[in-house]
């Protein structure tokens, strides 16, 4: 199991002094990429080796938002790989102890030159020994089909959403999904399912499918294909 421990930041905070759900996502990153980090099994050791792990669907189920200044402890651990696929679970302490947040993570590992999937190096193997799976409710990794919903003006991709494998980042897919929620809507649960990898330039066309407790967010390219399906609850 790995920890980082951090500050709600004001610059992660929202209009009620809480930290924002992406803010929440980003510490899930960046705790997983901390550790592959440490182990020297990173973002180097990863681009030399011509391989990724890209993420292909999480469950985050936030019980509270913590709030400006508190102290947090971000915890993550692997707890399966089978064939090209990583499974990781994370949690998100309080200054109690408290658990505030609680996820899960389905990952494939990936030929960066042929984009497709391939077995993960037998010595990265030996660096992530598996631990006991998460106590917390799973829903799988395919999220049910949306149905037709409310076609929105698309967005064209900026250089501020591009992370490190050129792609864009996991955690903008949620930030775009958000701008459609209803004013008073909390989320206490996302699912989020990745299909393919938008770039800069790409336009994504979103599509809104809002029910009483939950909104279902589709992100597609120009001819309909998915890149991100969504569903706020």
């Amino acid at each position: 199991m790995y920890l980082f421990e951090t500050r709600v930041r004001y610059s992660e905070c929202n209009t009620k002094n809480e930290a924002t759900l992406t803010a929440l996502l980003d510490y899930l990153q960046d705790c997983c990429t901390f550790q592959s980090e440490q182990l020297g099994v990173g973002i180097e050791y990863l681009s030399a080796h011509h391989v990724a792990w890209i993420l292909s669907s999480w469950q985050v189920d936030v019980l509270r938002y913590p709030k400006l200044g508190e102290q947090l402890s971000v915890y993550t651990w692997p707890y399966d790989i089978k064939g090209f696929y990583g499974l990781r679970n994370f949690k998100i302490e309080d200054g109690t102890g408290a658990v505030i947040l609680k996820a899960n993570s389905i990952w494939v590992f990936i030929d960066t030159k042929t984009g497709k999937p391939t077995r993960p190096i037998p010595q990265m193997l030996e660096k992530y020994p598996s631990e006991p799976q998460l106590d917390m409710e799973y829903l799988g990794r395919k999220l049910p089909v949306l149905p037709e919903g409310e076609k929105k003006p698309p967005i064209r991709v900026p250089h501020y959403f591009i992370d490190t494998n050129h792609h864009v980042n996991n955690a903008k897919y949620i930030l775009i999904g958000e701008e459609f929620l209803p004013e008073a809507f909390e989320v206490h649960r996302i699912r989020a399912e990745y299909k393919k990898a938008a770039v800069l330039g790409d336009v994504i066309c979103p599509e809104v499918v809002r029910e009483p407790s939950r909104v279902g967010v589709k992100l597609c390219d120009e001819r309909g294909e998915a890149y991100a399906n969504i569903i706020f609850e």
